[in-house]
């Protein structure tokens, strides 16, 4: 057992700048299931669970509640075969600090997982085209719940129910989203922020995270 788990948002906080494949992968999941020509243009993805920017993509292309909750399954299933089509190497792409602080948790024993509104298997294969797969052993996923907050605590609970982490462990939710802080607060566990990503200083201080960084290389590991 460790006494410590830290979760981990992916875009923006372990990757940036990866490119428009994820985006692509949602479009033509809908529109291969539905027929209709959904798009991301006008959807605030960033901090958005991927299911519910599917729903918000095909409410804006006309199509109805109940008929986007019955597609929605096999747009899921789509989007992530769609995804493993032609992903670049994201190496280039891993934050700063990111690799060096992976191993450095491996080496101490603390657990990591991943807390990301990506789909499952599109998760995988960029933190694997990014090289960064190995670090995690699970995590939760954009399908699996409503909101962030309730990923976090899958999360933990998973981690708690498979013995890996003591009931007393400390944990952190780092993410460069408002909704990365938020979920962490939902979950009562340490907001750590980090400028990695795109949203506005202002606002990851608005959101009140526990610790602000300008990324990982400045994270200090007394706090996790």
């Amino acid at each position: 057992m460790s006494s410590s788990l830290v979760l981990f948002d992916i875009d923006g906080t372990l990757t940036r700048g990866i490119g428009p494949h994820h985006r692509r992968a949602l479009e033509n999941a809908v529109r291969q299931v539905t027929g209709a020509a959904a798009t991301t243009e006008n959807i605030p993805v960033h901090g958005m669970l991927d299911g519910v920017i599917l729903t918000m993509m095909m409410r804006a292309a006309g199509i109805q509640d109940d008929a986007a909750a019955r597609a929605m399954p096999a747009i899921i299933e789509a989007a992530q075969d769609l995804y493993l089509e032609g992903v670049p190497d994201l190496r280039d792409k891993v934050c700063p600090g990111v690799t060096d602080l992976l191993e450095e948790l491996a080496r101490r024993g603390t657990v990591r997982a991943l807390v990301t509104g990506n789909l499952t298997r599109i998760a995988w294969h960029k933190l694997s085209r990014a090289g960064l797969d190995r670090h995690f052993a699970f995590g939760a996923f954009g399908e699996m719940a409503a909101t962030r907050g309730e990923l976090a605590k899958l999360a933990i609970a998973r981690a708690l129910r498979e013995g890996l982490i003591t009931p007393d462990a400390r944990i952190s939710l780092i993410g460069d989203a408002t909704t990365d802080v938020e979920a962490a607060h939902a979950a009562g566990i340490q907001a750590i922020a980090v400028r990695t990503g795109i949203t506005p200083h202002e606002d990851l201080i608005a959101a009140r995270p526990h610790h602000l960084l300008d990324d990982l290389t400045c994270l200090d590991l007394s706090i996790i």
